[in-house]
């Protein structure tokens, strides 16, 4: 059993004991043998001089997080843009897409430290770019719940002061949550002083994963709970317009209120499969696990990211209309004549 350098930083490692144990949890077992037949003067060179290896994990990790800028940074600059969108709907949306722009720069910033700079503190500042802007995505996902489970609840009040308040309020809770959990490895909560502490993103420490894996599943199951009471008004408002058409199932608009409540599952769904797989292992695994179980999980996370702004900015009649002007300076007669359908929800 050994572990990588101590010269080593961050999530994920870039030397050479990385693809074989010392990678994010920066433990496991390795085989040294192997790695001192391949690189003959390790033992005698500091780590870094060590010989740089890019671990293809890490590659995957830094397109995705390009793409997932690239992605956000266009649906941020639309909603910048366009003083027609600033209703909360379109606030919360602009929240998630920050959101996940920094994530997508933090993924891109960590790798560039990580084989470039190797050092402790740009490490500590990316891994907390990428915690806080992950868990502000995560957090403009409950609020974007939240206002629409209101918007139904609420409908006859709903475009008021009140609501437009209640949103700037969630949105600075939102991001100064986050920035408080982005700056807990940066002010002393990591494992760089003491290995056995680790998590399996490395240098985050267990506990402090754990608490972020925790907090992942009591969202998850507040917004579980938000959609399913979103399905039974949107459900309950579709059966009463039905029963005015005198027949339920050849209403258009309980077929479209199916598709709506369809969108809601594919939504919920989709943020699961995305998180809980990395959720439930962060819980369970430390630092000595392998490192293909934490990229194995960690990179699907980061997909949320990519997907987000298909489901909740590009599908947005008012979006696509502001999108199609940036592009190409008109609107398409379909787009404009679009209606909003409860599938749209």
């Amino acid at each position: 059993m050994s572990q990588g350098p101590t010269g080593t930083t961050g999530w994920p490692s870039p030397e050479p004991t990385a693809w074989s144990g010392g990678g994010i949890g920066g433990g496991g077992s390795t085989d040294n043998g192997s790695v001192a037949s391949t690189f003959p003067a390790e033992e005698s060179l500091s780590p870094r001089q060590l010989p740089l290896l890019v671990n293809p994990w890490d590659i995957v990790l830094c397109t995705s997080g390009t793409l997932i800028a690239c992605e956000n940074a266009l649906v941020v600059l639309v909603i910048w843009q366009n003083p027609s969108l600033r209703a909360p709907m379109f606030l919360l949306i602009g929240s998630l897409a920050l959101a996940d722009l920094l994530a997508g720069l933090g993924l891109v910033l960590h790798f560039t430290c990580a084989y470039l700079l190797q050092s402790d503190s740009a490490q500590l500042l990316t891994v907390g770019l990428v915690v806080a802007s992950f868990s502000a995505s995560v957090f403009s996902l409950l609020a974007i719940t939240i206002d629409r489970y209101l918007s139904l609840y609420y409908a006859l009040t709903y475009n008021s002061e009140r609501t437009a308040a209640f949103t700037y309020t969630m949105l600075v809770l939102l991001w100064g949550l986050s920035l408080c959990l982005g700056l807990l490895p940066v002010t002393g909560v990591n494992c760089l002083a003491e290995e056995a502490s680790c998590s399996v993103v490395r240098p985050l420490t267990k506990n402090n994963v754990a608490v972020l894996s925790v907090s992942f599943l009591l969202l998850f199951g507040l917004m579980l709970q938000l959609y399913v009471q979103i399905c039974k008004i949107v459900m309950r408002h579709a059966h009463q317009i039905a029963l005015q058409h005198h027949f339920l199932a050849a209403s258009p608009h309980y077929v479209t209120t199916r598709k709506g409540v369809s969108t809601l599952a594919i939504i919920l769904g989709t943020f699961a499969a995305c998180w809980m797989p990395f959720t439930v292992y962060s819980l369970v695994a430390d630092y000595t696990y392998p490192p293909l179980y934490t990229y194995a999980t960690l990179v699907p996370a980061t997909y949320n990211s990519v997907i987000n702004p298909v489901i909740y900015a590009f599908r947005n009649q008012e979006i696509q209309k502001a999108l199609w002007m940036v592009c190409c300076g008109c609107v398409p007669a379909g787009v404009a004549r679009r209606a909003r359908t409860p599938s749209d929800v």
